[in-house]
């Protein structure tokens, strides 16, 4: 018995140090559920990934579509600089305009898209691609003379899209497992997660539409007037506002701040019906259709964004108070 008895105190010694490192790390798993991955950075959009756990192959990507964009926003510039505007002749000086808020917005997109692995912000990168490419192709087949230097540009403008089109698509196509890292096993947090990110991307996708809208028409030339004007620039700031309250109560919770966003689309309604009964009562009295086309798509691509938004938030609002912004902004509590 004597020579059992400091056996039997060597072997507790020996295993009872390592039953509570094994029960706490019990403990810190099982309230968050997290997959064993490096942790992710919280940040106030959100948490993200580390940039040592991103891919080598996508690291290059990223830093390809940052150049990119870069060289294309001076391009659009000196386009804008150089080019010399005839009266009654702005819809290039308009989409040029466009183009340079498309650049901001689509380096947003790819941040979010690699960083966070956001499939509906690659998906609109890839969109903004294939307009960009389409104005090329366009605007190169109606010049009657092809200098060596637009042609150079028009295919390398090809050709980056191309590769843009290609990688971003294959991004689309893999594995998405932030859900599972930012909810853990619990698909009713994996689900909020992901209607969040839905109704946060929608948010900025109504921005852009708008602001973009209002862009079109500010530079449509003599025929705004300058009530008008003053209008839509009061608009492009009210949008503006507008998404920050959006995002800040999708990503904070804030019940209220849902009910005031709301509340503020309704101006943005009103003057859509606005601007709709404007384009069919002044119908046909420009010689082109470009403003009339390009506001009523305006128009109805951002109604069609606020449908999609206001189903994900009507969702989301009834999911408030599960846990997941604890798991988002404090990650390391349990």
């Amino acid at each position: 018995m004597m020579s059992v008895e400091p056996c039997g105190i060597i072997r507790m010694q020996s295993v009872s140090p390592l039953l509570p490192g094994r029960h706490e790390s019990m403990e810190a798993l099982s309230p968050n559920l997290r997959p064993r991955h490096e942790e992710l950075l919280p940040t106030p959009c959100g948490p993200v990934k580390q940039w040592s756990e991103i891919q080598l192959l996508v690291k290059i990507y990223f830093c390809f579509t940052i150049i990119s964009m870069l060289a294309l926003f001076i391009l659009t510039v000196v386009n804008l600089a150089t080019e010399k505007w005839k009266k009654g002749e702005d819809d290039d000086l308009s989409i040029s305009i466009i183009q340079i808020v498309g650049i901001g917005f689509c380096v947003y997109y790819i941040i979010r898209g690699v960083w966070q692995e956001n499939r509906q912000e690659l998906i609109v990168f890839v969109v903004c691609v294939l307009v960009v490419m389409a104005r090329s192709i366009i605007n190169f087949s109606v010049l009657k003379e092809k200098e060596t230097l637009i042609m150079v540009r028009f295919v390398c403008f090809i050709c980056v899209g191309v590769v843009h089109l290609i990688c971003a698509s294959l991004l689309i196509c893999r594995p998405n497992m932030m859900d599972f890292r930012v909810g853990g096993a619990l698909e009713s947090l994996q689900k909020q997660y992901r209607l969040l990110n839905l109704c946060f991307s929608m948010v900025t996708f109504d921005l852009q539409a708008q602001t973009c809208l209002c862009i079109l028409i500010l530079t449509s030339g003599k025929s705004v007037s300058s009530t008008h004007a003053t209008i839509l620039a009061i608009g492009i700031a009210w949008a503006i506002i507008t998404a920050l309250t959006g995002a800040i109560s999708v990503l904070k919770e804030k019940k209220i701040l849902v009910w005031v966003f709301v509340l503020m689309n309704l101006p943005q309604l009103a003057y859509f019906i606005y601007l709709l009964y404007t384009i069919i009562t002044d119908w046909g009295q420009s010689k082109t259709f470009i403003l009339e086309a390009a506001s009523i798509t305006g128009c109805v691509t951002s109604v069609i964004i606020k449908g999609v938004l206001f189903w994900g938030l009507v969702h989301l609002y009834r999911s408030f108070g599960q846990g997941l912004r604890e798991r988002m902004f404090a990650p390391d509590k349990p």
